[in-house]
């Protein structure tokens, strides 16, 4: 029976991330941190594989749907890339390599802000097929996926500055801080706030009927993997020499420390239940 219960658990989170926003920005995020000088192939190739699995897995699992806004934008986005790739002169193929990861960045940056203003953010199509037909027209549920969807918007005008920034100002794109540990920290925000919100909104709701369900997720719960996240930059920045020894070994304490202090307040929450 325990099998039982661990498969079917198994199955409903993986039916959770293959319903998620995140499942369709995969494409843009494998984009994002692996293109550079020499990979510019290898990225829009991961990327489009991505894009067109994804379509095949979505018609699979949900047939007759319609096709989402960000699946028809990631296989043409990098569909597109691939042939200008493969036509390109030296130098557009050189710009490419320096620059496609902003470019990427500020497309779909585009798409969530002009999924916004078209008022159909990008993450409701996801979010519908998470959640009964009755619960689509609710504010809420609107609400949240206009926050989410601005979330991932800013992660990746975020990632955009910084690959910029990299590319303009220190004319280095292989530069370990605006080419990977700020750009990679966005994109966990992003995740974080993904995951995090909806549940906030969700314990709130209830609260409100005087209906029974779980407590409030605490903002703690969402900024500790972007604690945990300080620890493996302070090993990068020794190993890779991104930075002075002390720096290294700063965010790797710091980041302990501050995982340990957050979890503290779940900690407490759950002996607290065990006493009761």
């Amino acid at each position: 029976m325990s099998h039982g219960r661990t498969d079917t658990a198994d199955g409903d989170r993986l039916s959770h991330f293959l319903d998620s926003p995140v499942i369709g920005m995969s494409p843009w995020i494998a984009m994002s941190v692996i293109v550079g000088p020499g990979r510019f192939e290898l990225a829009v190739g991961i990327a489009l594989a991505l894009a067109v699995l994804l379509v095949i897995i979505g018609r699979v699992r949900h047939p007759g749907t319609s096709f989402k806004i960000l699946e028809i934008a990631d296989v043409v986005f990098f569909a597109v890339l691939a042939v200008i790739g493969i036509f390109a002169s030296p130098g557009t193929h050189r710009w490419l390599e320096t620059y496609a990861g902003e470019v990427a960045s500020i497309a779909l940056m585009t798409i969530a802000l002009g999924s916004m203003a078209f008022r159909v953010p990008f993450t409701l199509q996801y979010a519908r097929e998470r959640v009964p037909r009755e619960v689509w027209s609710d504010p809420r549920f609107l609400r949240t996926n206009y926050y989410i969807t601005a979330a991932w918007g800013a992660a990746f005008a975020v990632a955009a500055i910084a690959g910029a920034f990299g590319d303009l100002v220190l004319h280095n794109p292989n530069n370990a801080w605006t080419g990977w540990i700020i750009q990679i920290a966005a994109i966990i925000a992003a995740l974080q706030f993904t995951e995090w919100y909806p549940d906030v909104v969700r314990a709130r709701s209830l609260r409100e009927k005087n209906l029974p369900g779980p407590p409030e997720p605490p903002l703690s719960s969402m900024l500790i993997p972007l604690a945990g996240y300080l620890t493996p930059v302070g090993i990068a920045v020794l190993v890779a020499g991104a930075g002075p020894v002390w720096l290294g070994v700063a965010l790797i304490v710091l980041g302990v420390v501050l995982v340990k202090s957050l979890s503290r307040p779940k900690e407490a929450e759950v002996d607290a239940d065990v006493s009761g």
